[in-house]
């Protein structure tokens, strides 16, 4: 990074991009144009440390960017809207490689197109260790979908995998070989948020809230339920999955702990109006009703709650 210099690596990291049809004017001016064929657009941004949110040792440089593009993702699909465009911002030492960087925007660019969007444009600073900051900006639909609109009586779903990145995490942490149990591994170092199922919904689907799975999905549902001011309570037995077991078994953990505390699978918990088929790719794992809080059959749950940024050891 020292020899090539600031300019010349951001024109290598923009040469021949198409954007997308979300970006009316990439890379090169002083700021992007970013169309807002609803007269508005969904916003979201987010922030990757390193050491804190991921690990050079555990991942590589493409999967760092791509799990960068993937939550902000998220977040905008979370709300119904579908993303268009990403910021980023990248600081990085001045003796990071540039073969890093390049497969760092290889990832970026490949979860950016599977999101449906492209990459605007960024900034680029020397920094003492990686910090990478992304805006992703999203169309929404009519109306959009809030964390406010669950009502008592509707179905608790999900749509993708629990517990699978907290169980990479283990993985990794425990020092046992990566190899034995590969895709719970894939799954932390590279989310994989089901955004389809959110964006080919059938237009008749009565979803009324939605979130994001980042935090742990009884850290998520309390959100959902405390903007909507009712009470979750979670079926155990809907999130059981053999996958996870002998991954659990190796590492002498509980697999039900995963799925509802561990944080960044990035997958879609919603509520849909009571007595409706779910769409494809949804299932269902609890019901609203009135009251406060979150429940797991019926009772508190006794073990962490999900990840939280200033907690001890978060």
């Amino acid at each position: 990074m020292r020899e090539l210099g600031e300019f010349a690596l951001i024109a290598r990291m923009n040469g021949g991009r198409r954007q997308s049809s979300g970006v009316l004017l990439g890379p090169g001016d002083d700021a992007a144009v970013v169309a807002a064929p609803a007269g508005r657009y969904v916003v979201s941004t987010d922030m990757l440390v390193q050491d804190r949110h991921f690990r050079l040792d555990w991942s590589a440089p493409r999967d760092i960017g791509r799990k960068a593009i993937a939550q902000n993702a998220a977040d905008v699909v979370a709300m119904g809207a579908a993303p268009s465009a990403f910021v980023v911002s990248l600081g990085c030492p001045a003796d990071t490689p540039v073969a890093f960087v390049d497969e760092f925007v290889e990832g970026m660019w490949a979860e950016a197109r599977r999101a449906g969007g492209s990459i605007a444009g960024g900034d680029l600073v020397r920094s003492p260790l990686l910090v990478i900051s992304v805006t992703a900006f999203g169309d929404p639909p009519d109306r959009p979908v809030l964390r406010s609109g669950a009502r008592p009586g509707d179905i608790v779903a999900v749509a993708g995998r629990l517990g699978w990145s907290a169980a990479g995490l283990a993985v990794l942490a425990s020092g046992a070989d990566p190899e034995k149990f590969p895709e719970v591994v894939a799954a932390h170092r590279v989310p994989q948020p089901p955004y389809d199922t959110v964006l080919g919904m059938p237009a008749a689907a009565a979803i009324t809230a939605m979130a994001d799975v980042s935090d742990g999905l009884l850290a998520d549902l309390g959100h959902l339920a405390e903007a909507s001011a009712v009470s979750i309570d979670v079926d155990s037995a809907a999130l059981a999955d053999p996958a996870l077991r002998p991954v659990a078994d190796l590492l002498g953990a509980d697999p039900l702990g995963w799925a509802l505390t561990g944080g960044e699978d990035h997958a879609f918990a919603a509520t849909f109006a009571a007595g409706q088929q779910l769409p494809e790719g949804w299932r269902a794992v609890g019901r609203v009703a009135a009251g406060t809080g979150v429940t797991v059959d019926g009772a508190s749950w006794d073990g962490p709650g999900g990840w939280e940024s200033f907690a001890e050891g978060g």
